[in-house]
């Protein structure tokens, strides 16, 4: 009788669940990005502004090597306060150096803000393009091929990446 009532309960509770398949697609959005002229010009502005704070960097670098090299060839001259004076300083280069490289390339730092600033809309645009496409055509899901999502494969068929960039164009 129990075996019964369970039963009838599953199958009651299947007729109340929609059996409908559900709807998938993938796309690549690293290909959709690169599709994207604005994109592409707003990484070669980031490229451009990393290399210039790199040289930067690298002349802070040269300037506290150029102090430490002149400091090893006259320190058995020096007193131990011009000594300790010369080591300070030296330190304190070597601190300014790493602020400027937290400031400029750290996790919040300045490349990170402009990276945001320029990059962040347009991927909004593409997100927002990916939401409408899939509205319209009645997908479920739709599945990043190109990042490191994890898929380890999937049909060609399903992939609508040349269809969400003709969607931004």
């Amino acid at each position: 009788m129990l075996k019964k009532l369970i039963f009838a309960i599953a199958i009651i509770m299947m007729g109340t669940f929609s059996m409908e398949a559900q709807r998938v697609a993938s796309v690549d959005i690293n290909k959709i990005l690169d599709a994207q002229s604005d994109y592409l010009d707003a990484q070669r502005q980031l490229d451009e502004l990393a290399a210039r704070w790199r040289r930067e960097i690298e002349v802070q670098q040269d300037k506290i090597k150029g102090l430490y090299s002149r400091y090893q060839a006259e320190q058995v001259l020096m007193s131990e306060d011009t000594r300790k004076q010369k080591e300070d300083e030296i330190v304190e280069e070597e601190k300014k150096l790493r602020e400027s490289q937290r400031k400029k390339f750290g996790q919040e730092g300045d490349l990170f803000k402009k990276r945001q600033s320029l990059v962040q809309p347009i991927q909004e645009r593409v997100y927002n393009a990916i939401e409408e496409y899939a509205n319209e055509k009645g997908f479920d899901f739709i599945l990043d091929v190109g990042g490191s999502s994890g898929i380890i494969f999937a049909n060609e068929r399903y992939d609508k990446t040349d269809d969400i960039i003709a969607k931004l164009k």
